[in-house]
């Protein structure tokens, strides 16, 4: 199984992080937005992971393949560049990351069309490189598999933008800011798919993932929601991403299953 995480947009707003880095390595902590998300699969065993650069993918490609020295202490033999011990260990040691361009005005669906030759399973994960959820995989994908169609989406309870005012008689009796609305469901990426999904999407750059494919997928009656009612949150502005370091830094951040 490959988890396929689009990671080449612009991320306009939030202008303040991404004119110096793509948005997927904004920080969470101390560490990538990114391989927060990646933790969160392989959590559940799935560590086959699939990039679709674009915007400064450079960025992410020089992030993994120092990987090793900048998170272990290490000894280096000056003189023989070769010569490199580290001294400790990571549990990200097993993660094995393919890292492809996918041309830098490339839109979500194009991306994936991209990375075709890369998904040699029947069934592969897809997700957007700005979100984290609670969201149990293992049951995600059986939910996938039972249904038998080529395609499934996480429906979300995004944050409310406002507090929520619960009255009796203009009374309040509750107020919560920023709760996870309760009413209808979005798209929260954590997409499964059937490899027949490439048949719904061209390489052309304007092939917009969320526009004709997936219409057309749902037109044909091959697209079901899979539920989560947990926590979700995506990281589109710098509110946001304030909002999400500080719940890292409380005792149990929602999304943190590993």
């Amino acid at each position: 199984m490959k988890v396929v995480i689009l990671a080449g947009g612009l991320g306009t707003r939030l202008r303040e992080e991404t004119e110096y880095r793509p948005k997927p390595m904004v920080q969470i902590g101390n560490k990538p937005i990114l391989w927060h998300i990646m933790k969160i699969y392989s959590s559940y065993g799935i560590k086959e992971f699939v990039i679709c650069l674009g915007y400064k993918g450079a960025t992410i490609k020089e992030y993994f393949l120092n990987y090793e020295i900048m998170n272990s202490d290490f000894t280096v033999n000056l003189g023989n560049r070769r010569k490199i011990i580290l001294h400790n260990d990571h549990t990200e040691r097993d993660w094995n990351v393919t890292l492809a361009d996918t041309g830098e005005k490339s839109q979500t669906g194009a991306r994936v069309k991209k990375i075709e030759n890369y998904i040699d399973g029947d069934t592969f994960m897809l997700t957007y490189g700005d979100a984290v959820a609670d969201i149990d995989i293992s049951k995600l994908l059986a939910f996938h598999q039972s249904h038998g169609k080529i395609g499934t989406v996480t429906g979300v309870h995004p944050a409310s933008r406002f507090g929520e005012l619960c009255t009796d008689s203009r009374c309040v009796k509750r107020f919560s800011e920023k709760p996870q609305a309760m009413g209808g469901f979005v798209s929260g990426g954590f997409f499964v798919f059937n490899k027949n999904f490439f048949s719904y999407l061209d390489d052309r750059d304007g092939c917009i993932l969320e526009k004709e494919p997936i219409e057309r997928l749902a037109a044909d009656n091959e697209l079901m929601m899979y539920p989560h009612e947990g926590f979700w949150q995506c990281c589109d502005t710098f509110r946001e991403l304030e909002l999400l370091n500080a719940s890292w830094n409380t005792p149990n951040p929602p999304w943190k299953v590993w």
